[in-house]
């Protein structure tokens, strides 16, 4: 009962605590990398002004993947991002299993000068509407 009369009394404090977090997690969102739709992956995919990078490990990769996707594993991508300076004019779209863990890799390749998004819903999205997977 003392919480909500706390509430009551710092209404202002309270709101200001509220929107602080909704603003710091705006904030971390963005940095690593903006969320993309399965469509929007599919046409900058088409229109070679992406890189698709799947992170999961390579068993999953090789399970089923994106056309044209280069697996790196989230546990080895600080050590292999020599291997994306290629691509550095394009934008890296991170794909994982349900979009869950591409957050971190998202700000450290952009701590890195990549220009990053994030497929929204990871694989589990992409082959729930049905669009396909290559096996390797």
């Amino acid at each position: 009962m003392e919480f909500f009369v706390f509430i009551s009394e710092q209404w202002v404090l309270v709101s200001v605590l509220l929107i602080l977090i909704y603003l710091f997690a705006i904030n971390e969102r963005i940095k690593s990398g903006r969320p993309l739709s399965v469509h929007a992956v599919t046409r900058m995919i088409n229109a070679d002004e992406a890189l698709l990078l799947d992170i999961r490990d390579s068993k999953e990769f090789k399970a089923g993947h994106i056309a044209g996707a280069v697996n790196i594993p989230q546990a080895k991508l600080s050590d292999k991002l020599g291997e994306l300076d290629e691509h550095r004019e394009k934008f890296i779209i991170i794909a994982d299993k349900v979009g869950q863990n591409a957050g971190a890799a998202g700000r450290r390749l952009r701590q890195n000068g990549f220009k990053v998004f994030r497929l929204t819903g990871g694989m589990m999205e992409w082959q729930s509407q049905q669009l396909p997977v290559v096996k390797s």
